[in-house]
């Protein structure tokens, strides 16, 4: 059997936070929680321990009742003081150690770390460095190590349960055991150099308020305009406007302003995604100002939405639903139009046209339907 010992016995002081961070939402969900859902995927893992502060027991025992195999221990001041808890506590034979403050571990990393265990003795996640690392002595760089040799270490990290704990019990012996950061330290130290493990760079740790901010919200959209009729004098023009982009066409779709379907579908998209209204609310059929308005304005306007909120889109994903005209020749530009009014690129803009196989109102050419889905991130 595997235990996995989950370290919940800090405070969230650098994150500002009058509670203990990994009891915050994050997207909806407890930090703690999604900690526990990738541990609990894993097979292997038999046994859960929670290191925590008696003050905060109640609610973190409130979060394991969906897992039987996982309890509270009583955590300590430091973080070895709550591993070590956890140990003389621990009944497997392999012990994994994650911080409660990284909740996008996967169960791809954890499996990694368990093999990682058996056959070398040890597994740390980490991810080689990115940028040049310096050694700094008085405010000044005292040296610079070969970056292919720099890792940043994560959690989880994986031991021999009976190897770590003597680790433990030796600088505990020595008056040690608070001088280290992680179990890598003390494993080092007293047992043997631990081995790396895959980690991942968004197997990041939560630590202050900006890192609390939700990672990404996705937003959905979706509008209809209906052709005119022959005895309903459709305006004299031969094109309909998607996208931004001029399409001939015999029929002309009916609307208030440009009757750009596609930019409507997509403006609601990013609006919902927001948590804003949609475009009626902003933009109504009922008010002169929006009579032929163009619709690539109207999205400027949504964009300036977003950004007061602090909120951008990362790409997006259009499905046009149209018996007429003919779209093909036209979606190439019409996607790069709309990643410009996006300010993206136009590998993050995606636009498929289909037919609806001539039922309903579209396979009648009486109208167009357009789905459009975005992905919104914090700017």
């Amino acid at each position: 059997m595997i235990t996995a010992v989950i370290c919940a016995a800090g405070r969230g002081e650098r994150a500002g936070f009058a509670e203990n961070k990994i009891l915050r939402e994050h997207n909806g969900l407890s930090v703690l929680a999604r900690s526990l859902c990738a541990f609990a995927q894993c097979e292997e893992i038999g046994e859960i321990l929670v290191a925590c502060r008696d003050e905060d027991r109640a609610q973190i025992e409130r979060i394991l009742r969906p897992y039987p195999f996982a309890r509270t221990v009583r955590g300590g001041a430091f973080r070895t003081d709550s591993v070590y808890a956890a140990l003389c506590e621990a009944q497997g034979e392999i012990v994994l150690v994650h911080d409660g403050a990284r909740p996008f571990v996967t169960t791809d990393i954890i499996r990694g770390c368990i093999a990682s265990v058996k056959e070398y003795g040890s597994g740390v996640c980490a991810v080689a460095a990115s940028d040049t690392v310096a050694l700094a002595e008085n405010g000044c760089i005292a040296s610079v190590p070969a970056r292919q040799t720099v890792y940043a270490v994560q959690t989880p990290q994986g031991f021999s349960t009976k190897q770590l704990l003597q680790a433990y019990e030796r600088a505990y012996a020595e008056g040690k055991a608070n001088e280290f950061t992680d179990e890598s330290g003390i494993y080092a130290r007293y047992i043997a150099p631990p081995r790396l493990c895959g980690g991942a760079r968004e197997n990041k740790k939560l630590t202050y308020p900006e890192d609390f901010s939700f990672a990404e919200r996705t937003g959905f959209g979706a509008d209809t305009h209906a052709f005119y009729t022959e005895d309903e004098g459709a305006p004299l023009v031969n094109f309909i406007t998607l996208g931004g982009i001029k399409v001939p066409s015999e029929k002309i779709l009916k609307a208030h302003s440009d009757g750009d379907v596609l930019l409507h579908a997509l403006m609601d998209a990013l609006l919902t995604g927001a948590g804003l209204r949609d475009i009626g609310y902003y933009f109504p059929d009922t008010d002169p100002a929006y009579r032929g308005a163009d619709s690539a304005d109207l999205l400027g306007t949504v964009m300036r939405l977003l950004a007061e909120q602090g909120l951008a889109p990362a790409n997006a994903s259009i499905s046009i639903l149209a018996e007429t005209p003919r779209l093909a020749p036209y979606i190439e530009r019409m996607k790069e139009n709309v990643a410009q009014l996006l300010r993206l690129s136009p590998s993050f803009v995606g636009i498929a046209a289909g037919t609806n196989e001539k039922l309903g109102y579209i396979g009648e050419k009486k109208g167009i339907t357009v789905y459009a889905t975005v992905l919104l991130k914090k700017c």
